[in-house]
This record gives structure tokens, sequence and C-alpha cells, in this order.
């Protein structure tokens, strides 16, 4: 028999869904081995990467625990609940499995966590505690969140525009940067004037070791190297530069950076297939005539190269490439909600090794 049961079993359970996985740590020693086995872990979370999910935090009372519906393109909608964080808290980014969420009413606390595992660490606080001085109003502009599985590590990223009390903001844009293998902040200081819609501040990417924001203009994408701690521009396709009349979204493809630009009819995805020399590819131009009441209020939330999650008000739809085919996932029933786009988050369920 040699090692082929336990490679079927190990293909088996990288195709679960994390909390039924861990479940499958109490059946026998061989099981609880493979699933705690850094092969293991490192084909589970090779899977997940080509499942791409879409969170939605949902809006309850003030006074209520934050919960997040799962929009699964392959089992469906869930519930998931951040209630094991003891705070009412607002998902910033989300990152490779992992979220980083703010207190909501402590503000400076961050945690970043595993909603699936309810594995979290709650982040020490800046000693200089300059987020309470972030323009306009206290909180950080960016919230970034760089999650690099294979090395078991990740980045938090706080920037924004500093005002000394009593002044008018300079242009002094602060970054700070928490690294959790030192678990220390960093800061670093410098002089920036890009401004960010609420859709360019949810849609941070981390691709090649650097966060990535596309600015309100639509001008050019904002990159900071973490490796280096240095901002720097990308440049766009000129199609998408100089076209009017389009929205443009910045978006994770299978570890490339892409662009997705809509208009009244057309849906064009841009991917950037080499970061050095920054080439644009457009790999696909998509017909929204079968969607064409949705398209002033739709926005693409997640994609691969075979999927593209979008969410309007009310609804999150999926779009298979090769088929052409949309099918709406999920669909919510209050109307005094807030529209589902406004916190909607690429996701994608991991195994965050433990040591």
């Amino acid at each position: 028999m040699g090692i082929f049961p336990d490679e079927v079993i190990l293909q088996i359970l990288a195709r679960l869904p994390v909390k039924p996985l861990f479940k499958t740590k109490t059946v026998c020693k061989l099981w609880y081995r493979l699933v705690s086995d850094k092969y293991f872990i490192k084909l589970y979370n090779e899977v997940s990467a080509k499942n791409p999910m879409v969170l939605i935090e949902t809006s309850g009372s003030p006074e209520s625990r934050s919960s997040l519906v799962c929009v699964d393109n392959l089992r469906g909608v869930s519930e998931v609940s951040l209630d094991f964080l003891k705070d009412r808290v607002k998902v910033r980014a989300s990152c490779n499995g992992l979220l980083c969420c703010s207190s909501i009413p402590d503000k400076g606390v961050y945690y970043v966590c595993n909603p699936m595992t309810r594995d979290f660490k709650l982040l020490p606080r800046c000693r200089e505690r300059p987020v309470t001085r972030f323009y306009p109003d206290g909180e950080a502009t960016l919230v970034g969140l760089a999650c690099d599985v294979s090395k078991n590590k990740f980045n938090v990223v706080l920037a924004g525009y500093h005002r000394t009390f009593g002044h008018r903001p300079d242009g002094t844009f602060i970054c700070l940067i928490f690294d959790s293998d030192s678990n220390k902040w960093k800061k670093f200081v410098s002089h920036r004037d890009d401004h960010f819609t609420h859709m360019n501040k949810n849609q941070v990417v981390f691709v090649n070791g650097a966060l990535h924001w596309l600015t309100g203009s639509c001008s050019y994408i904002l990159a900071l190297d973490l490796d280096y701690d240095v901002w720097r521009k990308i440049s766009l396709p000129d199609e998408v530069s100089y076209g009017t009349g389009n929205r443009v979204y910045l978006l994770d493809s299978d570890g490339c950076l892409s662009l997705i630009q809509i208009s009244d009819a057309w849906m064009n995805i841009w991917v950037m297939k080499d970061y050095e020399k920054e080439v644009w590819y457009m790999v696909d131009r998509v017909s929204l005539r079968c969607i064409r009441g949705l398209v002033p209020g739709i926005f693409p939330i997640a994609q691969t190269s075979e999927c593209i999650f979008l969410a309007t008000h009310k609804q999150v739809l999926v779009y298979h490439q090769k088929s052409r085919v949309w099918k709406e996932m999920y669909s919510v029933k209050n109307s005094a909600s807030l529209p589902l786009w406004f916190s909607a988050y690429a996701f994608r369920s991991t195994i965050f090794p433990s040591d």
C-alpha cells in the first residue's frame, strides 16, 4: 500500500472547509498528524487559493458584535462570527485568510485574526500613539495587511496624513508597519498628496512583497515595498489611464495585480504579467448586456483566472469566465442595510501555521 492511502486522504482533506477539517483531527492519530503536517498545510493553502470567497461585514446594531457572511463559490453561503475577539470591531483589511480588524470603542486597538480557525493576535499599541493624530478623523487613511503564508509571518500597515494639534495638515504622510516576527512597530515619514476613495481603501492587494492601492483619481497605483520601506508609483495601462466614463478597480488575480475596468456595456480585465517591467495584458472583455440594469452599482470584489465575484447594493454575483455564465450567489432582504459592496472583502480559507 505504501504512502498511497495517506496521499488520497490528504487530497480529500485539503478540500474540506477549515471547521470540519479541524474536527477530523479527533478521528485518529494518523489524521491528527496529517492535518498538522507542514506539507499538508502547504497543500491545503494551494488548493484554497483556487477557491476565492467574499466576506461581507453585516451591519447590525451599534452594540452588537460584528458578524460576517461568507459567500463561497463551491459551498454557498455561511455565517462567520468574530465573537471570539470579545470586542466590537470593524474589518479593515483581508489577506490570504487573515483579517485585520480595528476596535470600534477603543481607537488605536487592532487585531489580526483567522475567522475560520478563530485564532487571533492583539497587536501591541504603538508607543508614540500617532494613530490618534491621523488626519482628518484620527483614523489611518490606509490600512493594509500583508500575510505571507509560506514564511508564516504578517505585516500590518497604518498610513495617513498627519496633523500637529492646532495646525493644518502639511502633506506629511506617516507610515507605521507592524512585523509579526519582531512583534514591534516601526515608522517612516514621507510627503505625499495622494487621495483614495472608500473602495480604493478596501481593495488593498498584497503581491510581490508589496501592498498596493489604486489612487482616487485612478491615475496610478501606490505601492509600499515592505522589504525596503519605500513607496513607489505603478502605471496603469494607457487604455485605462486615458479612458473616459469608466470605473476602475484593483484586485488580486492568482498572485498578480489585476485591474477591472467597467463601462456601461463592457468589463475589461487587465493582469500585470510582468511586475518588474510593469507590463499589462488585457485577458478578457466581458459583455455586461445581460446584467445591464445592475451595471451602475456593481463592484468587483474577488477573482481568479476562472471567476469573478461582484457585489451590488443587495446581491453578490459570480461570473464564470469559461462558460460566460452569471450566477447570483447571495441576496440580502434587509433594505435598511448599507450596500453590500461597502463592506465586502476578498477572502480565502487558509491554515496559518502556529509555530
